[in-house]
């Protein structure tokens, strides 16, 4: 199997760490050693590098790196672009931040916060009204699975949380099996080509030429000795990493997966 399948070929692969909440100050360490690394490999990469760390780092991180190429993105974004919402963080202060993309609809916001497919589409039109890139999550539970119910809920999840202004440029997708995530378990690599091709497929029947270019991301326990396997299957892009992406090492060793000899 080949990450070059149809309409993914001419496709540039992104590799995205996701920190969640996870990371002080002290761990800018390991995001700039990661954007040392890519400027040391220069055109070798070939792959976008983004990091996703907690709110509070956004600023500073994105005006640490970038001289080796990583960009930097929310976790999550408001609907709204200002108001009374304490605590919560909308799309624009995040580009003000210096964030490229934002993730939405990950499994813990839908599980911890309720997050419908509706709710998400908004907050995706939200983070294309500020000109950042939406990289939208789906996936089943180990019960949706069990149950032979994984191909129906990510269709549905998919066709509810995308607007129909999803572009290839402004939207990523990425299905994460939630019981992969953090467990150390990850799908057969059957599994993985059989959801990736139908979420490629959902996207060309409604998107057309943009469904073709619109990455795919996997995640769910990617780490470097499994990321070569998973990253060979047909109509993935690339990765969103958890776990393994908040030590440069590890992280680095994902990215190298597209390294170009």
């Amino acid at each position: 199997m080949s990450s070059n399948a149809p309409g993914a070929a001419s496709v540039k692969p992104m590799v995205v760490g996701n920190w969640k909440m996870n990371g002080l100050k002290a761990a800018l360490s390991e995001a700039l050693a990661v954007d040392e690394a890519l400027a040391e490999a220069g055109a070798t990469v070939g792959s976008e590098v983004m990091i996703c760390p907690p709110a509070t780092l956004v600023m500073v991180m994105s005006e640490l790196s970038g001289k080796g190429g990583m960009t930097v993105g929310g976790q999550d974004c408001h609907t709204a672009e200002t108001g009374a919402h304490t605590g919560d963080v909308s799309a624009e202060m995040l580009a003000d931040a210096g964030a490229t993309a934002v993730i939405l609809g990950h499994s813990e916001r839908r599980a911890d916060h309720g997050e419908t497919d509706q709710l998400v589409r908004q907050k995706v039109v939200a983070a294309h009204r500020a000109g950042l890139v939406a990289i939208v999550c789906v996936g089943e539970t180990i019960g949706q699975r069990n149950a032979a119910l994984t191909l129906d809920v990510v269709s549905r999840q998919l066709a509810g949380s995308l607007p129909d202004e999803a572009t290839a440029a402004n939207t990523v997708i990425a299905y994460e099996p939630v019981w992969a995530i953090g467990t150390g378990l990850t799908p057969q690599v059957t599994d993985v080509a059989e959801v990736h091709a139908m979420i490629r497929s959902r996207l060309r029947e409604r998107f057309g030429e943009d469904g073709e270019g619109m990455r795919i991301l996997y995640g769910g326990s990617v780490k470097p000795s499994n990321a070569a396997e998973l990253m060979g299957v047909d109509h993935v892009n690339g990765a969103l990493v958890g776990g393994a992406s908040l030590k440069a090492k590890d992280f680095l060793g994902i990215v190298d997966v597209y390294r170009q000899k």
